[in-house]
């Protein structure tokens, strides 16, 4: 069997542990226990695979340092903010068992004079799901959580860095009381999704979160054999400032909100759009922000800034910036590797980014903070849009009606009002245009792979 799944340390570069692909044959068993398991958990009642959901929220508190420590060896993220994930993976775990039986509940129609109609939501069977690096266990929550609730069965198909990770979360479900098959960890290539996977009558749906590449590849297969996709993919989100009374203050908030998991998160703000009256002191504030974040070992408490998750992301992050620089843009700060080996990068700030630049309409997947001037709440509105991306934004301004009106221009899936842009359970994520179609989390998750069956009962 050959070997695609592998942590590799991205502060040396280094080879932790190999894991082996599966085999053709364990992935049609796979698919087979899950087909067969959706059976039994399906008929389960709702309050108890709520009640086993509540389990799996408990066990993640229980071993957060544990799970942490993990993922700062398969991606480099920090213990604290690993730990930081750990708990928000937690609260969506417990979200869902604790609002599974109300969001299940059947919903009357109104207009029948000769019977009583209702919609009632049912699963669906079993679902594929393909989840990414950058958040190994948030990522997989938001899909699982309101699917196990549901009563669908998950093949999961965690990222190839990211097989410890994957496999603890298969043993939390087991630990947990699930039956063997509600949840099945697979060691799949690309080829075995396509040509095994997707294709087989028994898989209901897919849903991805990755690279618009990998969205257009994996929605290409699934449309050819007729099933439902979620896809929440790239992001190039814009921070609008209209006015501040604290300039440092409000710099600061972005530049903490854009390092975060040192700028590798799909909703971060990669756009700051700026009022001219207050652009030369906010470009100043951001630009010493950032030659200031020098990395430390990810692992450390305070560690300021981690490694990208791997040497190729960061060689790729360096060239999409001296690309941008080449073709005029200018770079404040930052712009190289460190020296020393690994993945650590300078945080970059980046201004007179125009069209026609790498870094304009490209996603820049690290540590780069790319600062606008307009003069105006039109042209800020215009250059948000100016995005093949739709997943979030951001506005501030200290009239909260001024900062409602042009958010709502904003083409975006959400929109956050003076206040960054962030995660929370109990709201729904996703986006429009090239980021993606459907939602996660908050009330709208449990719509995506579910048969809303139309009930009309006569009274004649």
């Amino acid at each position: 069997m050959s070997t695609l799944y592998r942590v590799t340390n991205p502060a040396t570069g280094d080879v932790v542990e190999e894991f082996p692909t599966a085999t053709d044959a364990e992935i049609m068993a796979a698919i087979d226990r899950s087909a067969t398991t959706f059976t039994e958990w399906s008929q389960t009642p709702v309050a108890e695979r709520a009640a086993l959901l509540t389990r799996v929220a408990e066990i993640y508190a229980e071993r957060a340092e544990e799970l942490a420590e993990v993922i700062r060896l398969e991606m480099g993220k920090s213990v604290p903010e690993g730990k930081g994930e750990v708990a928000l993976s937690s609260a969506i775990y417990r979200y869902f068992a604790d609002n599974a039986e109300a969001f299940l509940a059947d919903e009357p129609l109104r207009g029948p004079e000769d019977g009583t109609a209702w919609i009632r939501r049912k699963p669906v069977g079993s679902l594929l799901g393909i989840m990414p690096w950058n958040f190994p266990y948030y990522q997989v929550a938001r899909f699982a959580a309101p699917n196990l609730a549901l009563g669908n069965t998950i093949l999961l198909k965690h990222a190839p860095q990211c097989p410890r990770s994957a496999a603890i979360m298969e043993e939390i479900f087991t630990e947990a009381g699930l039956p063997e098959g509600a949840y099945i960890n697979i060691y799949a290539s690309n080829e075995q999704v396509a040509d095994l996977i997707l294709p087989d009558p028994r898989n209901q749906g897919v849903s991805l979160t990755g690279s618009e590449r990998a969205g257009a590849a994996v929605a290409a297969e699934a449309g050819k054999n007729l099933k439902k996709v979620v896809l929440e993919l790239g992001g190039s989100d814009p921070y609008i400032l209209l006015d501040t009374e604290d300039v440092a203050k409000s710099a600061k908030t972005f530049f903490n909100t854009r390092m975060g998991n040192t700028g590798q998160a799909c909703n971060s703000p990669k756009r700051m759009i700026v009022m001219d009256d207050v652009y030369d002191e906010f470009l100043e504030s951001i630009t010493a922000a950032a030659k200031k974040a020098t990395p430390e070992v990810p692992g450390e408490e305070g560690s300021r800034l981690s490694p990208l998750s791997s040497v190729a992301a960061a060689d790729r992050f360096v060239e999409q910036v001296q690309d941008t620089v080449s073709q005029g843009a200018t770079l404040l700060a930052g712009g190289k590797k460190y020296e020393g080996g690994g993945a650590y990068v300078e945080p970059v700030v980046l201004a007179d980014v125009e069209k026609g630049m790498r870094g304009y309409y490209e996603e820049l997947f690290g540590p780069a903070v790319i600062v606008y001037k307009v003069s105006s709440e039109d042209e800020a509105v215009e250059l948000a849009n100016d995005t093949p991306f739709g997943l979030g934004a951001a506005v501030f301004s200290g009239d909260v009606e001024r900062a409602e009106r042009v958010g709502a221009q904003i083409d975006s899936g959400m929109v956050f009002i003076n206040a960054p842009e962030g995660s929370r359970e109990y709201l729904p994520f996703g986006g429009v245009k090239r980021s993606g179609v459907g939602r996660e989390l908050g009330p709208l998750a449990m719509d995506e792979f579910v048969n809303k069956q139309l009930v009309f009962k006569s009274d004649q």
